[in-house]
């Protein structure tokens, strides 16, 4: 059946179930959506915290990523999958699902600490919404901090012009993640080196290995990538860069 026809059928049936419905005395669901001028300061205040709510909904993804551990762990993973040569595979949902699980663990602390002391209260009415809030950032603040290189968080102060700070309560967030996110990829850089090192000697002998019989038109990869593998198996592979993940965070 044509799509057209699909359509007007579909469109049939939508009229007879409402004049049924409008027959019978059935109400129908109505939605309205309505511009006016506020009358009160409080509903001005009601809807910039919606539309605040919905910015910071429609922002979540890019916030999870840039202050907590996700960037480091996605970053090692497709470190790792390069260096392998496996092309595709693992493919990118499995490596972004993995580098999230991981995350959730590597973050489990400060997520716990957060669901105690800002989210939970506020939800039984103990404390406001600011100061939910502000809990909430000053844990985010303590896992960048413990992140977060020296020379990397100066660069930014210097470069907002901002005063030395002499406690960490005194640097501001706007400063504090830039630095984290910098540090984070010099490190997972530093990792991904690490990783690549070994099968970067595999290609090289098996190179050597092929110019010298003469097999200049035999891809070096062809050969080297099952030593890669087997070297990654035999090491177990997976359960290594998981530990050294996790333990790059403490």
């Amino acid at each position: 059946m044509k799509l057209k026809y699909k359509i007007v059928i579909l469109f049939t049936l939508l009229i007879s179930f409402s004049y049924q419905a409008y027959s019978q005395g059935i109400a129908l669901p109505n939605f309205s959506l309505q511009w006016k001028e506020a009358q009160s300061p409080k509903e001005v205040a009601l809807a910039l915290q919606i539309l605040l709510l919905l910015t910071i909904l429609t922002l979540a993804p890019a916030i999870v990523i840039v202050v907590t551990a996700f960037t480091r762990i996605v970053i090692v993973l497709a470190f790792l999958r390069q260096s392998l040569g496996t092309q595709q595979i693992p493919p990118n949902q499995i490596i972004i699902a993995l580098a999230l699980f991981l995350t959730f663990f590597v973050m489990s602390p400060v997520i716990e600490g957060i669901n105690k002391d800002a989210f939970q209260p506020y939800l039984k009415g103990e404390i406001s919404q600011q100061v939910a809030l502000d809990k909430t950032v000053n844990y985010l603040r303590d896992f960048m901090f413990k992140q977060t290189r020296p020379n990397d968080l100066a660069l930014f102060i210097n470069l907002s012009h901002s005063p030395k700070p002499n406690k960490r309560e005194d640097v501001a967030i706007s400063v504090l993640i830039p630095s984290f996110i910098i540090s984070e990829l010099k490190t997972a850089f530093q990792l991904g080196f690490v990783i690549f090192l070994p099968f970067l000697i595999i290609d090289l002998v098996v190179a050597s290995i092929l110019i010298s019989m003469g097999m200049l038109l035999l891809p070096p990869i062809v050969i080297s990538f099952p030593f890669k593998l087997l070297l990654f198996i035999m090491v177990d592979g997976w359960h290594l860069i998981a530990r050294s993940l996790v333990y790059s965070f403490h």
